[in-house]
């Protein structure tokens, strides 16, 4: 089969979840014989190999900054879009399947205008689907007004639609999505630890420092914390436009030698402070899966999450058995949820580690991408 697929960033030359979703994707779809192409803006220097195995990278636009202050610029996803839309024109006929990420909408907006010509499957990811409050405080009155209508129209698109959480599922069956929708669970690669690890009383965070993230907030609560357990420490992973926030509110709280914050390092070194870690700390308002959460609980090591209609993060907790669901992101809710995982001490870990040894299969990348590639076969990607 001939398999297109688009996504304007590609792994590791930008990192996230769905940048190792697309990677993981398109090098087995590769490894399992089909066809497949890539289609990205170049994040790679000229003349270097992109790094795909088996998968032929097509660069549709140049290297551009995505981001200012931690959100999306608009003038690269009109780049991407357009750079889609003549690749699809000229090429659409070859391919069997394209499977797109819905965001950056514009290059979902040119499949579902070309497959008017050239009738191949379309089969879309939605990570994440915002409401129209979400989009207004994201953009403003007017530009959020734009991005909902945007979004509304990617919606009216004939596609077979997958999502990664239930928050998701039920927000597309509600705003009429045009086509059948699943729920792909399963994103982790790997096995899960043998036994789970002795926990160092540090709490961990791995991630961009972007206002979505709310990673300051985690400062004031390891301070507030600390009065009940001395001996807490915490270690930041990660870099973004809120770095600076967190690196003053260390001196603030008077942290500087119980706080680190190293920025962006080797991820062998993050995965080893995880699995030693007391818990993994995710205070995001807004998480479209949480594939951090599920490699912590794959080593036994709990997750402290933050309860907010826009994160996912949350299905994946147990509260008392891999973890705790904090109801705010206050100093104070977050310091009990790390106050009652020291409680738990090994008990909790054990029971992490069990939660996730059941549930290995639904929550495997090869049990997704085994539901997806039964998909692109299935009559009704093309209704």
């Amino acid at each position: 089969m001939r398999i297109c697929i688009v996504y304007d960033c590609l792994y590791p030359h930008t990192v996230g979840g769905a940048e190792r979703w697309y990677r993981n994707l398109s090098e087995r779809l590769a490894a399992e014989g089909h066809e497949v192409t890539y289609l990205t803006l170049r994040q790679w220097d000229e003349g270097e190999d992109p790094g795909v195995r088996r998968v032929r990278v097509v660069g549709v636009g140049p290297r551009l900054d995505l981001y200012v202050e931690g959100r999306r610029r608009i003038g690269p996803p009109l780049v991407f879009g357009l750079g889609v839309l003549r690749h699809l024109l000229r090429h659409g006929r070859r391919y069997d399947v394209v499977h797109t990420a819905s965001f950056p909408y514009f290059s979902l907006l040119a499949a579902g205008l070309v497959r008017r010509l050239h009738p191949f499957r379309l089969v879309v990811d939605w990570h994440e689907l915002w409401t129209r409050k979400y989009w207004r405080e994201y953009l403003g009155p007017i530009g959020g007004r734009v991005g909902w209508t945007v979004q509304r129209l990617c919606l009216r698109i004939p596609q077979r639609a997958f999502c990664f959480s239930r928050l998701y599922e039920r927000r597309l069956r509600e705003d009429g999505v045009r086509g059948k929708v699943t729920v792909l669970e399963g994103q982790f690669e790997g096995s899960p630890a043998a036994e789970a690890r002795a926990a160092e009383p540090v709490v961990v965070f791995a991630g961009r420092h972007i206002p979505e993230k709310r990673v300051p907030a985690l400062v004031p609560a390891l301070a507030l914390a600390r009065e009940s357990i001395p001996d807490l420490r915490g270690t930041i992973f990660g870099d973004g436009p809120d770095r600076t926030k967190v690196l003053e509110s260390i001196v603030a709280n008077g942290l500087e030698d119980v706080v680190e914050a190293p920025g962006f390092v080797p991820g062998e070194r993050v995965d080893t402070a995880i699995a030693h870690a007391l818990c993994l700390a995710v205070p995001s308002r807004r998480e479209g899966y949480g594939l951090v959460v599920l490699e912590a609980m794959s080593q036994g090591t709990p997750a402290v999450v933050v309860l907010d209609d826009d994160s996912a993060a949350a299905e994946f907790v147990v509260d008392g058995e891999n973890g705790f669901v904090a109801q705010s992101a206050s100093a104070e809710d977050l310091a009990a949820s790390f106050r009652r995982v020291a409680e738990g001490a090994d008990d909790l870990r054990d029971s992490t580690l069990a939660w996730f040894v059941r549930n290995a299969e639904r929550l495997s990348l090869t049990h997704s991408l085994q539901v997806v590639s039964a998909a692109y076969a299935e009559p009704s990607a093309r209704s």
